[in-house]
């Protein structure tokens, strides 16, 4: 039996421009491989607010917390993400943002 179940489609703008602006514009390939995370996480619950800590984000990319706590600011910062928090100590909620499909 496959080890994973499912395969989630992946927007050709991540691939082909999202990629080159985060990693190759923005010098941050943490971001980037924190936003294909919360995309992955995102598409499995149908598009809701992913609730995930700084910790479940290093643990879940190998990065260290302190680059996903940048790589989310520049997410937050490219209006890629968007993160709330009910408390400052609550696991926060980040929505992933898809502007590209916009009509």
């Amino acid at each position: 039996m496959p080890r994973f179940r499912e395969t989630i489609p992946v927007d050709d703008y991540v691939l082909d421009v999202l990629m080159r602006d985060v990693v190759g514009h923005d010098h941050q390939p943490a971001a980037y491989l924190v936003y294909l995370y919360l995309y992955g996480q995102a598409a499995r619950a149908k598009w809701k607010p992913v609730a995930a800590s700084l910790r479940a984000i290093a643990e879940a990319t190998g990065l260290s917390k302190s680059a996903v706590q940048t790589a989310l600011e520049n997410l937050r910062r490219r209006e890629l993400i968007e993160t709330e928090s009910e408390q400052a100590t609550a696991v926060p909620e980040h929505r992933v943002l898809r502007h590209w499909r916009r009509r």
